[in-house]
């Protein structure tokens, strides 16, 4: 767990997502914890990496501070919300849903990552986005990396600062998400496997700020479309089945 955490941490530092896919991913198919409890322990260590992570791109000058606070308040709104809907609903049923929406994000990614071009444009869309990602990040266990960068590189935004300012507007999201998981659950979203994803997570993130200053995001893009894409299938083939 702290190996994947570390790798997770790594890519998820360096191209703006992945952290709660990936990690999410192994704990519903692999484990089998239900989504609701992936999806609390997962927030509730990106809590720390992500203020190690934000406080790394802080210090390397990756953020854009207008970006950052029309993306912060609709994250949070829509990660209490999330969280909440995710909590009320039976683990069974929300199972394949949550898989089919993962199996979704690795397939946008391996788009992505064919097609990756990059010309700058001032982005339009974005407390919106915030409001989406955040709150599909919070049911779905992951995604407010590949929901809001994904979008604004589309729209034009720088790709480093993209990536800091995102990172950096996860913390308060992942925040909110885990108070709502833990009012809800209790202290259930503790577990041996959230330490040790916490201890990789902590120690890559600030490796990570200074990768996303020289990382090819296409090449990363494709390694975690196919992980995540194949994974994903394969869980949703084994909920349906």
């Amino acid at each position: 767990f702290v190996a994947v955490g570390f790798i997770a941490q790594l890519i998820d530092g360096a191209i703006g997502m992945a952290f709660g896919v990936i990690t999410n991913t192994l704990l519903v198919s692999v484990l089998g914890v239900p989504p609701a409890h992936a999806s609390a322990r997962v927030h509730v260590v990106e809590m720390f990496t992500t203020a190690a992570s934000g406080i790394s791109h802080i210090f390397h000058r990756n953020v854009d501070w207008s970006l950052f606070r029309r993306l912060a308040i609709p994250g949070v709104i829509g990660a209490v919300l999330g969280a909440y809907v995710l909590t009320s609903i039976d683990a069974s049923v929300a199972k394949p849903f949550v898989m089919a929406y993962l199996a979704g994000i690795g397939i946008y990614l391996l788009y992505k990552a064919w097609g990756y071009t990059h010309e700058h444009r001032e982005p339009k869309v974005i407390a919106p986005l915030g409001l989406i990602g955040g709150f599909l990040d919070a049911a779905g266990g992951g995604g407010w990396g590949p929901v809001v960068t994904s979008n604004l590189l589309i729209q034009g935004t720088s790709p480093r600062m993209t990536v800091g300012t995102v990172n950096t507007a996860e913390f308060f999201l992942t925040t909110a998400a885990s108070a709502t998981f833990i009012s809800q659950l209790g202290l259930e979203a503790f577990s041996i496997a959230t330490f040790g994803l916490l201890i990789g997570g902590i120690v890559a993130a600030p490796l990570a700020a200074f990768v996303a200053r020289h990382v090819q995001p296409q090449r990363l893009m494709l390694m975690v479309g196919i992980v995540l894409t194949a994974t994903s299938l394969f869980s949703l083939y084994k909920a349906l089945a």
